[in-house]
């Protein structure tokens, strides 16, 4: 399968991730930087330390002027849980939690109503399945953010593994010659194991520049949509350091 647009020396560049609850805006940036994205839906859900969740539910948005995690409840199984299986815990009132939490400690952001107006119906998309309702968001945001990368699930191509043998068969999958890395991914993956497959292993080297006074990293796209201009949003004016691709 080959699918994507390609840069204009012919190399497709490939990222992989999780579809992760309104990410940050290193997750943002690797669509952005991308041809193709592959949302890594069959594999396990990550456990947390704390036993809350994972970035597959919950995300940080400023509350007070302190980063909080802001999430929805997960019905849990006994074991391991495939990703692509795992059910929102639509017993609580979450979605309604959730918007009145953006109102009360957003509603002075200067973007807040145009925001909410894209955020409201994303937190009310009918979805019990954790994968669909990120995936939902992400298709949402990322076109609004001026990004074009495709976007393939993991189960469509029916890949599955582990580790850099996973990775590797999945760029080659789509098709592409330059697999985009995350920042924490540099302990594991082996560079030699790419190269021998013919695919350029980039590393993303993202840092977000701040965008407001009182700016925390890693918290959600939510809280730099809150905080941009509409008519910005497009110029990517996040990325302080994003080697070229």
């Amino acid at each position: 399968m080959q699918s994507g647009r390609k840069h204009s020396d012919g190399r497709m560049v490939c990222a992989i991730h999780q579809p992760n609850f309104f990410p940050w805006l290193g997750f943002f940036d690797k669509i952005r930087r991308a041809d193709i994205f592959v949302l890594l839906d069959d594999v396990l859900l990550a456990k947390s330390g704390s036993g809350m969740g994972s970035w597959s539910n919950r995300v940080r948005i400023d509350i007070q002027g302190e980063a909080h995690w802001f999430g929805c409840p997960l019905r849990r199984e006994a074991g391991g849980q495939p990703l692509r299986a795992v059910r929102i815990d639509e017993r609580q009132p979450w979605r309604k939690k959730l918007q009145r939490t953006l109102e009360m400690h957003y509603r002075r952001a200067p973007y807040f109503d145009e925001t909410m107006a894209l955020i409201a119906p994303l937190l009310d998309f009918p979805a019990e399945n954790l994968v669909q309702y990120n995936i939902n968001a992400i298709q949402a945001l990322a076109p609004r953010l001026g990004f074009r990368a495709r976007f393939v699930r993991q189960s469509a191509l029916g890949i599955a593994g582990k580790g850099n043998e996973l990775l590797i068969d999945l760029v080659k999958a789509v098709g592409a010659s330059v697999y985009l890395s995350g920042d924490g991914a540099d302990g594991y993956q082996r560079p030699e194991l790419f190269a021998a497959q013919s695919i350029e292993l980039v590393l993303q080297n993202f840092e977000a520049r701040p965008y407001r006074d009182g700016y925390m990293p890693g918290l959600s796209v939510i809280d730099y949509l809150m905080h941009v201009a509409p008519g910005r949003l497009g110029l990517a004016g996040f990325a302080e350091t994003a080697a070229a691709v």
